[in-house]
């Protein structure tokens, strides 16, 4: 992985500006409209409001519909009483790689591997027993909400989510937990999980910016680590450059996986800027 590692380019971004990211919960990005909190518009069906074709197989421009569907869990802060000792509980200033394992778990699931990581920012985690509640539901400490991510089209045939205000639950769950930046109460405290395959075709690229934690896989190994607390970080992927140590060949279909987490007050940003082409994008929910 130390190659790979090489290949991620990580530029720190402000966690709290606009930093060109537009809100899809709040329209533009104009100091008064900074991302509105609630899941309105594709989340507002039973199931985000997927379309015809949601289930079905073929490109992100073509059969496939890129609403894609993941789980959101709720999480009370270390500080309140039932709290989870993760959230609200570490600080960083940068991403903390070497958290979790470098391949994905048989049930789909991030490996814990450590509490320090690579020691850079002293201790992001609390312990393994803690770390496998973020994306397993479990009763009296989390809660799961499904949650529906709209890629839009861009220039150049990316697709791309965008929120400086990534606040998909305000409102629910356990309820608001702390202000924004703009001193809005919001629904901090969570982890969210998004399980996709894709087929390789060659040239396809990967962004992710955002704050807190972020693990992506590409064929169940690890691509992207942007582990522990700090302010919005980028990190992309270019998969013809790591093809053989994710495993994968062209005309191949793969999973991906995106693991994310808000555990901290007081900004939270979530961007993906991809040009891979998705197929089954349908809800592929991995509960447990």
């Amino acid at each position: 992985m130390r190659r790979l590692a090489t290949l991620l380019a990580l530029t720190a971004v402000t966690a709290c500006g606009d930093g060109g990211l537009f809100s899809i919960f709040g329209g533009g990005d104009d100091d008064d409209d900074k991302g509105g909190g609630t899941a309105a518009g594709p989340n507002s069906g039973p199931f985000g409001g997927l379309g015809d074709g949601g289930a079905g197989e073929g490109g992100a421009g073509d059969d496939c519909n890129p609403n894609l569907t993941g789980l959101v869990r709720d999480f009370k802060a270390s500080n309140v009483a039932g709290g989870h000792p993760d959230f609200q509980s570490f600080s960083g200033t940068g991403p903390t790689t070497g958290l979790v394992m470098a391949q994905l778990g048989p049930d789909k699931k991030p490996v814990f591997a450590s509490t320090t990581g690579d020691g850079s920012h002293g201790q992001q985690l609390t312990s393994k027993v803690a770390f496998d509640q973020w994306y397993r539901n479990t009763d009296g400490v989390n809660q799961a909400f499904e949650f529906v991510l709209p890629l839009q089209p861009a220039s150049g045939g990316v697709l791309t989510f965008s929120s400086n205000a990534f606040f998909p639950i305000d409102g629910k769950g356990f309820g608001n937990s702390g202000e924004d930046e703009n001193e809005q109460e919001r629904n901090f405290h969570f982890t969210f999980e998004l399980h996709l395959e894709f087929v390789y075709r060659g040239g396809e690229t990967f962004t992710f910016t955002g704050d807190d934690d972020l693990w992506t896989f590409f064929n169940n190994r690890l691509g992207i680590d942007l582990g522990g607390l700090h302010p919005a970080h980028s990190a992309t992927v270019n998969l013809d450059d790591v093809a053989e140590e994710l495993g994968i060949v062209k005309g191949g279909k793969y999973p991906l996986d995106v693991f994310h987490a808000e555990r901290r007050t007081n900004a939270s940003n979530f961007r993906i800027d991809t040009t891979l082409e998705f197929v089954n994008c349908g809800a592929i929910i991995v509960p447990k």
